[in-house]
């Protein structure tokens, strides 16, 4: 169609949706949204623009609609609903089958719930294609990366439940790195620079070239050489020849070799000179044949180097694809902080219920499926997420629920004697709902019950213990006591624990570490609680409601780490 044809198709279109009168703005953000190479010739274009406006602005409704019945039928036309589907979008260039992707964790830390959403984005979409999902080891820096951080990566996604078809690690191809970098140096895309750390850095900054970058290639090979063997840490290192006036900073020659002699947790000190983290991961994804590679937006501008660097080898290019990253308000994923949290005895380890690691999440009692859930509900948006983790908790509820058993727990206990119990044990369902039998309670009028409950009876008062029956209060203070009424109308709900059964625990109530950029002391919240007997017969990491508390996990027989409400 021709671009005036277009334009009055739109200022058509726009003036029969409004009432018979459109805009030249209108008309103009239209056009441009699907033909942006018109922004090149704005200003003719809009010239033309407020001609063909004011025409149409000047037909009568009856004209308009008979210009759009001979000339754009389709405007007409009844619009069809595009069809709803779940999950993420569909990616571009893929062909079913033949879809691969990866997730390349660097094994230096305990995984995390930003990991989780890397990993089960593209596990998905590999799923998703019938394609296949490599769960690559970026272990290219042997001073921060140890065999620990390793396994723990690959149980963490085990738990999450992602089928992982290829396991590698980026260390296996050191000798790939090294033929790809002296290709590099021999085509004069990549050079050897000796400058000092902060001149470099300075440099980077002005966007000026340093005196390295002007050697022959004769030298380069040479001090590329050297860098194997001969040369220090800090001495030396290989720079890709990019763009030093690039607005883009990543592209002002960035390092794709380092030498680091730390001692590495699988090959030891066989190799000295290392790859960055733009080079292994441009080489890797090529030669595993990754059509899709997806990773977290700060990635984005790395994205131009990535390509640079393949198309100065001559190899195949993946898409790339990016997506915002995950944290929890108040509960940071960033090494740099909890690892100085533990060293100071802050939290007790990566498992602390109060972190966003797997082992953290695991150990409070967040399913996997839930973070699946979770992450599939966020898609695939670039907008920053900064989640508030009831948001993840909703997810979870639904899940727990349905297989939670319910048991009495009873907060700062006060005692209660009732007297004229007419049983000496009491059946109660294990839920209210679901088919998960009863548990047998030994009664002998000898009761804990809630200090919060407690402090608001007065003699007279009626009152249901649940499961039980009703009671009315024949005397306050520090020792209640009260008589079993039959058919009475209660004024308050209690939940109970029976003295001569009551097992002792301890509830753990994780909270917010941060309050702003300030640690919470009272972030970890220890209270000692009374419980039915049956908790000691459930094994350890069960899921339990206690009645008007809410869900918590069994970690121990002596303690139990609550959840969410």
């Amino acid at each position: 169609m021709e671009l005036a044809d277009e334009l009055r198709r739109l200022a058509l279109q726009n003036a029969f949706e409004h009432g018979g009168k459109t805009r030249d703005k209108i008309v103009l953000g239209k056009i441009l949204g699907t033909r942006p190479e018109l922004r090149q010739n704005v200003s003719h274009i809009t010239r033309e623009i407020a001609t063909i406006v004011d025409n149409v602005n000047a037909m009568s409704a009856e004209e308009q609609k008979k210009e759009i019945d001979s000339r754009f039928p389709e405007i007409l036309a009844p619009r069809k609903k595009p069809a709803e589907r779940e999950g993420l979008p569909e990616l571009k260039g893929a062909v079913h089958g033949q879809v691969v992707t990866r997730f390349p964790p660097e094994p230096n830390g305990y995984p995390h719930i930003g990991h989780a959403k890397a990993a089960i984005i593209n596990s998905e979409y590999a799923k998703m294609y019938g394609g296949k999902f490599i769960l690559r080891m970026d272990d290219t820096n042997p001073e921060a990366e140890r065999m620990e951080y390793h396994a723990a990566i690959k149980v963490g996604l085990e738990w999450l439940g992602i089928r992982i078809d290829q396991i590698k690690s980026t260390s296996e191809d050191m000798e790939v790195f090294y033929k790809k970098g002296s290709e590099l140096v021999a085509s004069n895309m990549a050079y050897v620079c000796t400058c000092k750390r902060d001149d470099i850095g300075k440099n980077r900054r002005e966007r000026r070239s340093c005196k390295c970058s002007r050697a022959d290639t004769e030298k380069n090979s040479k001090n590329w050489e050297k860098m194997m063997t001969k040369s220090k840490p800090g001495e030396a290192i290989l720079r890709f020849r990019g763009d030093m006036s690039a607005d883009n900073a990543v592209m002002r020659d960035p390092v794709l070799f380092r030498i680091i002699e730390g001692k590495h947790y699988t090959l030891g000190e066989k190799y000295r000179v290392w790859p960055s983290y733009d080079m292994a991961v441009a080489i890797e994804d090529s030669i595993d044949g990754i059509t899709h590679a997806f990773r977290s937006k700060e990635f984005e501008l790395r994205r131009e180097l990535i390509d640079a660097i393949l198309d100065a080898l001559n190899m195949r290019k993946p898409r790339q694809g990016f997506f915002s990253r995950l944290e929890f308000k108040g509960m940071p994923i960033s090494k740099r902080i909890i690892r100085p949290l533990i060293e100071e005895g802050k939290v007790s380890w990566y498992d602390d219920p109060r972190l966003p690691t797997l082992e953290a999440l695991k150990r409070r009692g967040i399913r996997p499926e839930a973070i699946k859930k979770f992450i599939m509900s966020l898609g695939l948006t670039k907008a920053d997420t900064l989640a508030p983790f009831d948001a993840l908790e909703s997810f979870n509820r639904k899940i727990v629920d349905p297989g939670s058993r319910r048991l009495f727990m009873v907060n700062d206990p006060k005692s209660l004697t009732v007297t004229g119990l007419p049983v000496s044990s009491v059946e109660i369902p294990n839920h209210p709902a679901a088919d998960m039998g009863s548990r047998t309670i030994q009664v002998d009028g000898r009761f804990y019950i809630p200090g919060d409950d407690a402090r608001s009876l007065v003699p007279g008062s009626k009152a249901r213990l649940l499961g039980l029956g009703d009671i009315t209060i024949t005397g306050a203070g520090e020792e209640l006591a009260a008589e079993y009424s039959k058919d009475t109308k209660a004024e308050a709900k209690m939940q109970w624990v029976s003295q001569s059964t009551a097992h002792r625990i301890k509830m753990i109530i994780p909270k917010v570490l941060f309050q702003g950029d300030v640690f919470d002391e009272n972030s970890l919240e220890e209270l000692d609680v009374y419980t039915e007997p049956e908790y000691l017969r459930l094994d350890d990491g069960a899921e339990i409601q206690f009645v008007r508390f809410g869900y918590c996990r069994k970690d121990s027989q002596s303690q139990a780490i609550f959840t969410h409400k």
